[in-house]
């Protein structure tokens, strides 16, 4: 085995016993990153069809790569180029080296199809459990696992993970809410998975069945899938009595595990650097920008073998940065994502993101954490209309639900700069999520 092939077989590994990775120089990260790159681009040259042509088309070879900045040269990958390729085409290694598919629910077109050979399974483990640790985590810790099980990766990469890091866990999947919380007072788990909006539904239905949240050994929730707030943070950490852990991953790329906020300081995602390189760059030049300016994430693979990405444009607006962290770990930090590019609303000329709107609705008082953003045509023009709910236990005459559409519809005013029709519901009224959230409930006819 070669010492490229050695450090890959090593990368998921000693996550809890030693921290040389998480703490080597930025020196040494930047040559192991070098080393593993070439590694990743001549296999995804040798191997895909797709890079082959894409590199060719470029004028770049491998052999080009001599440095990290060198990386700007190349190509960059995007999600229609795996939904072109559906359902294999992307693969760098035959079927009988595969483990594991997974895929996207493909609600916007086909599913984005991800493959894992055994070393890929073991890394990604491996990460999962270093993101873990790094958040709070211990050997023997009870986890709820309330990711969804199947071609999604939430469920079986959270569950791998925690198992690897020694934790036992309780594959609860999403659904069955009560269960869940029933399971909850009766294992006393310590740690819960799930997306944000479902935690938010186990804490309504625990809420419903007269179980305070807060009072059982639950300490810390990992949350990722979805674009969640600062404000959202703060109300999941009321409602629940814990401590709220961003965890980012994308099936493209791995699924989750690829950062993870440490435990000691939640000022950005620490992003394992040993198995990913990561770029910001302006959305509409597509130039890379320095550290610390806000852009689109990009991500390359470094130690994948069935599915290497290069230069995968994630569409996520956040920045990079690599200040020292007080844990100690000395990877880049990617700063909390703000919205996505592809998910930019323009609405009479304002650029809005849904978060924004989130951390808006959080802010006012009586209002529950459910909300769906409506958007219409009007004439030539597109509209925006925002859905709440009225928090339990308020009162919910029409008139109070008059009151409160008319407080949030000033602050969106104030806050963002934008108008909008604002209906206030009753509470129970809005749809509740088992998984990923529809936040935004496009109603524009498509010409």
């Amino acid at each position: 085995m070669g010492s490229t092939a050695r450090q890959m077989s090593d990368a998921g590994d000693g996550f809890m016993f030693d921290r040389e990775v998480e703490t080597m120089s930025r020196a040494g990260i930047q040559g192991l990153q070098t080393e593993r790159l070439k590694w990743s681009l001549a296999r995804a040259y040798d191997n895909v069809p797709h890079f082959k042509r894409k590199f060719d088309e470029a004028g770049v070879k491998p052999g080009h790569l001599k440095t990290l900045k060198d990386i700007k040269h190349f190509p960059f990958t995007v999600k229609t180029d795996l939904r072109d390729n559906y359902p294999f085409g992307m693969f760098a290694s035959p079927q009988s080296e595969l483990r594991r598919v997974h895929g996207s629910s493909g609600t916007t077109g086909k599913p984005t199809i991800v493959g894992y050979t055994q070393g890929d399974l073991d890394r990604w483990a491996g990460l999962v459990a270093r993101s873990m640790a790094a958040g709070g985590a211990r050997p023997g810790d009870l986890v709820h696992n309330a990711y969804g099980y199947g071609l999604f990766t939430g469920g079986l990469g959270a569950h791998y993970g925690a198992e690897r890091l020694g934790c036992v866990v309780v594959p609860v999947s999403g659904g069955g809410t009560e269960r869940q919380v029933i399971l909850l007072q009766d294992f006393g788990a310590r740690i819960l998975c799930s997306t944000p909006s479902y935690a938010l539904n186990i804490a309504e239905v625990a809420r419903k069945m007269g179980v305070d949240l807060t009072t059982l050994p639950l300490e810390r929730a990992f949350f990722g899938a979805e674009p969640w707030s600062d404000a959202m943070r703060g109300e999941l950490e009321r409602q629940l009595g814990l401590r709220a852990i961003d965890i980012y991953g994308l099936s493209e790329i791995m699924g989750p595990g690829v950062a993870c906020e440490c435990d000691s300081v939640q000022v950005g995602l620490h992003g394992w650097e040993d198995n990913f390189l990561f770029e910001i760059i302006d959305p509409e030049t597509l130039e890379p920008l320095p550290m610390g300016e806000s852009g689109e994430l990009v991500i390359t693979t470094l130690t994948k073998e069935a599915l290497p990405m290069i230069r995968y444009r994630t569409r996520d607006i956040t920045r990079l940065t690599d200040e020292p962290c007080a844990c100690g770990r000395s990877h880049v930090r990617i700063l909390r994502v703000t919205g996505r590019d592809d998910d930019m609303l323009i609405i009479r000329g304002v650029n809005i993101y849904p978060s924004q709107v989130e951390s808006v609705l959080v802010s006012v008082p009586n209002l529950a954490p459910h909300y769906q953003i409506i958007l219409r045509h009007d004439g030539m023009m597109d509209t925006m209309g925002v859905d709440v709910e009225i928090a339990p236990d308020i009162p919910c005459a029409d008139s109070d639900l008059t009151a409160l559409a008319g407080e949030v519809r000033q602050r969106i005013k104030a806050i963002i700069g934008v108008t909008c029709a604002v209906v206030a519901k009753r509470p129970g009224e809005l749809p509740r999520s088992e998984g990923k959230a529809v936040r935004v409930l496009d109603q524009r006819k498509k010409i």
